[in-house]
């Protein structure tokens, strides 16, 4: 009895302790300064002219909103609001029990402050200090503020699915005030901030209105409907909006995605919009080259279910100026510009080449592109194949096998050279993805992110400065105080005269001259390029990519489906339409000038495919550092680099 007696007086000692620094830790947030909630009013984000392209200043009342959506998001998200100070311990301790029962995290116990407090922070940190911050701002903001100012500023910082705030939601989804909105479309909103790549309706209906009814039922529960207002809710015939702001452009949300993304990885911001009152971001996005590309898309691209990643790039500083992480980013917010990485095929023979000339190779080197099997000697062998299993079964110059992609080419040059020195070089032009020294490296087996590959053909198109893709130029607080701003490095790593090279190289795509026992592989854009263009494509069985360039632009489209099927021979073609027209579209009133030749660089008529000196009509002109190019004398020709070809037969073997 006495033991009894003893705990009792114990436990009612700690439960009095609680209690009086519970409310005495609540009572000393409300003497703290007053958290400015209503001025940490989010991102506005602007294009390369200034102006604001996503963002709002409006802050809609309470008062304007839905008394359905707010009954709806109470009922859903945190249906005893009213009643705690912040944390709901019953729904916490029940939720841990229920994950540690499954053994997984099925349920989430953060009430509406918690999660307001989360959304005044510019990063998604898990840290304990983190952790701890945000526990201590939910006390000051239930000690500062009323509940329906709380959920307020909830309602108007939330995620809706890649649009924040109620207001900005109901005009995209469903073009319309959010006081406008019906038991059906404040239950169709309510439901999306629990998953928002999930329940958005305009990517997975049917899911949306499974968490639909969730949400009308638990407001039946709840008391805020009856079933008959439930049953008329879910019977309620919507018509989805999907557009936001000024711009009724599907992909630009794309575009924001990826500015946030990069966004979060910089740190040298305040961590809080209560630091900053809102960030104002300003952006290399140029609307009109974001609505050339999207219109472009849907003009060319019609094979159903196939996703497009695509980047405009300004190489001379890195700036994106348009992007793509889909064909529609109401059918799916997965962003594959900036989340992705494939298999980049023969985009990368580029470099390669450039290594090449770098080791004494020219333009007319040649290699024999004939049926081959390569053994190592682990006794392992690799039988590369062309594209439709041509070859020439004779010597052909490397100009020949970049016209045609040809595979055994660059087999043999990638071996010639030692299987690092491709690694090498893309590392030195800032491909960061893991890279494998392996033969079919050449060819394009391992993945890259195509902003990543964009960036890499920077360093061709500005004739050797490596730069880095990035979106954002500048960033301030509300007050225009400058808290970040990009800085170029401006380091060359390539050697400009032999980059020089290798562009012309790549106007053999299209060059009608290299037509021989196949077709360069992109003569289907012959005649149809209104300026000069270096290109390349690349394929495999499930991804189709085509990477082109000059001193203006540099753009990259890939093709594939999410679920790696094989993409089959049309899906080539049609983006090479696109691209083809997004360039024409985008240059036709700017002032395009192709490269200026060096000094120490010669231009020798030649034939194409073998690569000697020749005057007939098919003749084209290759480009060479002075003192390697072909010339005739008494014996023929003079290649002056005699051991690549007596190299062969040991490649071979």
């Amino acid at each position: 009895m006495k033991i009894i007696k003893k705990i009792i007086k114990i436990s009612g000692f700690f439960i009095t302790l609680f209690i009086i620094l519970y409310y005495g830790l609540y009572f000393y947030a409300s003497t703290t300064n007053k958290l400015d909630i209503n001025s940490a009013s989010g991102y506005y984000i602007y294009d390369n002219n200034g102006e604001l392209f996503d963002g709002s200043n409006e802050w809609v009342k309470l008062d304007n909103i839905s008394p359905y959506l707010i009954n709806a998001t109470i009922s859903i998200e945190d249906k005893n609001f009213y009643k705690h100070k912040g944390f709901d311990f019953f729904r916490i301790i029940k939720s841990m029990y229920v994950n540690i029962t499954n053994k997984k995290n099925l349920q989430g116990a953060s009430t509406i402050s918690q999660q307001l407090v989360k959304n005044l922070f510019l990063n998604f940190d898990k840290t304990w200090e983190r952790k701890i911050k945000e526990a201590w701002l939910t006390v000051r903001l239930e000690s500062q503020y009323d509940k329906d100012e709380i959920l307020e500023g909830y309602l108007n910082t939330i995620n809706y699915g890649g649009v924040y705030g109620i207001e900005n939601a109901s005009h995209y989804y469903f073009n319309k005030n959010s006081s406008e909105l019906t038991l059906g479309e404040a239950s169709i909103l309510a439901g999306i901030p629990k998953s928002p790549s999930n329940y958005s309706p305009l990517t997975n209906e049917d899911k949306a209105k499974e968490r639909q009814k969730l949400v009308l039922k638990s407001m039946v529960i709840n008391g805020y409907i009856s079933d008959s207002e439930m049953n008329n809710a879910l019977n309620e015939e919507l018509t989805y909006y999907g557009h936001s702001s000024k711009y009724e452009l599907n992909t630009l949300l794309y575009y924001k995605d990826a500015v946030m993304k990069e966004l979060d990885g910089i740190n040298s911001i305040p961590t809080s919009f209560l630091e900053t009152g809102g960030l104002k971001i300003y952006t290399n996005l140029d609307i009109n080259a974001q609505n050339i590309l999207e219109k472009s898309m849907k003009d060319n691209i019609n094979i159903d279910n196939l996703e497009i990643a695509s980047v405009m790039m300004n190489p001379n500083d890195g700036g994106i100026i348009a992007l793509t992480g889909g064909v529609d980013y109401n059918k799916s917010q997965f962003n594959r510009a900036t989340s992705s990485k494939r298999q980049v095929g023969s985009t990368l023979k580029p470099f390669l080449y450039y290594s090449a000339l770098e080791n004494g190779f020219t333009a007319s080197s040649t290699f024999t592109s004939e049926v081959t099997t390569f053994v190592f000697s682990n006794d392992q062998t690799y039988s590369p194949s062309n594209f439709n299993d041509k070859y020439a079964n004779k010597k052909i110059s490397m100009a020949a096998a970049i016209a045609y992609s040809d595979n055994i080419y660059a087999i043999k040059t990638h071996l010639f050279l030692g299987e690092d020195t491709l690694v090498n070089i893309l590392k030195r032009v800032g491909i960061t993805s893991k890279l494998s020294a392996i033969p079919s490296l050449a060819l394009g087996s391992e993945e890259i992110n195509i902003i990543e590959l964009t960036s890499a053909y920077s360093a061709l198109a500005n004739l050797g400065y490596k730069v880095k893709g990035h979106l954002i130029n500048r960033i301030t607080d509300m007050n225009n105080n400058i808290l970040y701003e990009y800085k170029d490095d401006e380091e060359q790593v390539l050697n400009s005269s032999l980059v020089y090279i290798i562009n012309q190289l790549l106007t053999s795509t299209y060059d009608y001259r290299f037509v021989d026992y196949i077709y360069p592989t992109c003569y289907d854009l012959t005649g149809k390029l209104n300026n000069t263009f270096s290109i390349k494509t690349g394929s495999t069985d499930t991804d189709n990519l085509v990477v082109g360039y000059n001193g203006n632009i540099v753009m990259s489209i890939w093709a594939g489906y999410d679920d790696n099927s094989d993409t089959g021979s049309d899906v080539g073609k049609q983006i090479k339409k696109m691209w083809s027209n997004s360039v024409n579209e985008y240059l036709k009133d700017k002032d395009v000038k192709w490269y200026k030749m060096p000094d120490n660089v010669v231009g020798v008529m030649v034939n194409p495919i073998s690569g000697e000196v020749s005057n007939d009509e098919k003749s084209v002109m290759f480009y060479y550092l002075k003192g390697t190019q072909p010339t005739y004398n008494d014996e023929g020709l003079d290649n002056l680099i005699p051991t690549i070809n007596e190299k062969e037969e040991a490649i071979r073997q």
